[in-house]
């Protein structure tokens, strides 16, 4: 397993400064995510100013933007990066994209395939001038001239992550991609049940081995060097369990432990705004399957206990060794060397 982090930069202005820092510190690969800022800008500013740590998107949400403008980020970055950027997508889900994105929101399944299948077509006719000739249901590309054709590039394509709870996006990742972005919401239940026998149907389809896709997540640690500490960390995680587990799409996580009901229940209770209610549903023996519960010395083995075999890389939700960048250190190392 490869330790990973966040890409936490505040501004545009610290973002070299933040991936330098996260390059010194060991971390294999840095990933930002769509949340209250654009995803791939700080990624073009942390190229500049790193020379080893791979770069990606975790996530990019996937359908406001076409395939052809998809391919062409993903390809200035690859170039800009020396070949180190990893370009992850998802859906997000339908409230999202109809009402904070203003877009259509139909067959999110197929019509990632087909977007997948599309930005490997305009890649292999930039690199390869192969002709322009993919047609499918949501997205065709048929058209390519020497004018806005940027040529090949001395980089292997970009690899595609896509994120996923459910069994489609499962054997998606597993049919078209170089890896699998795991939902910080899961289990190692759901991950024997659900996730990875669906991966594997997707490698069958198309011929792979479970080599030929990356399992990636952010995982959920509760972490303090006493008692009183791993108390106070709880909190926070409660909290955001709380508010993934309240989406109708994630329901399958709990149900999988028998705990359907909360599932409703939370999402009732997101449904009235009442988010300071919610982590009070989220029980002591919930935290135990979804979270990592060690002292911070022993933070290490307890994942690589939970996670060997799982898991090819991950990162941390919430930091257990704070800022402390001696803390990071020793943990980066037992994970990368």
């Amino acid at each position: 397993m490869k330790l990973d982090s966040g890409f936490f930069s505040p501004t545009l202005a610290d973002a070299g400064e933040a991936a330098q820092r996260a390059e010194t510190l060991g971390f294999d690969a840095l990933w930002t995510a769509e949340t209250s800022h654009d995803p791939f800008f700080p990624l073009v500013i942390a190229a500049q100013h790193t020379k080893k740590i791979k770069l990606g998107t975790a996530i990019a949400v996937a359908f406001p933007r076409s395939p052809m403008v998809l391919a062409q980020i993903a390809w200035d970055l690859q170039a800009h990066s020396h070949g180190r950027f990893i370009l992850g997508l998802g859906t997000q889900v339908r409230g999202h994209n109809e009402r904070r994105f203003g877009i259509k929101w139909e067959h999110p399944g197929p019509k990632l395939r087909e977007m997948i299948q599309m930005i490997h077509a305009i890649w292999d006719c930039w690199q390869n001038s192969t002709r322009p000739s993919f047609v499918g249901k949501f997205y065709n590309f048929t058209l390519m001239t020497p004018f806005f054709n940027p040529g090949p590039i001395a980089y292997p394509r970009p690899q595609i992550y896509i994120a996923g709870v459910n069994e489609y996006m499962c054997r998606l990742a597993g049919e078209l991609c170089d890896g699998f972005h795991v939902h910080p919401f899961h289990s190692i239940k759901y991950l024997d049940e659900v996730t990875l026998p669906n991966v594997q149907k997707g490698l069958s389809n198309s011929g792979r081995s479970r080599r030929d896709v990356a399992l990636s997540s952010t995982v959920f640690v509760i972490a303090g060097q006493n008692s009183d500490e791993i108390e106070e960390a709880k909190g926070p995680v409660r909290q955001q369990i709380s508010f993934y587990a309240s989406t109708p799409a994630y329901s399958g996580v709990l149900e999988c432990h028998g705990w359907g009901d909360t599932a409703r229940r939370l999402t009732e209770l997101s449904k009235r705004g009442a988010w300071a209610e919610m982590a009070s549903e989220i029980t002591d023996e919930m935290l135990e399957v979804y979270a990592v519960t060690a002292k911070t010395d022993d933070v290490v083995d307890a994942i690589k206990k939970r996670y060997q075999g799982y898991l090819d890389r991950l990162a941390f939700y919430f930091a257990p060794g704070g800022s402390d960048p001696a803390v990071w250190k020793k943990i980066v190392a037992a994970f990368n060397g």
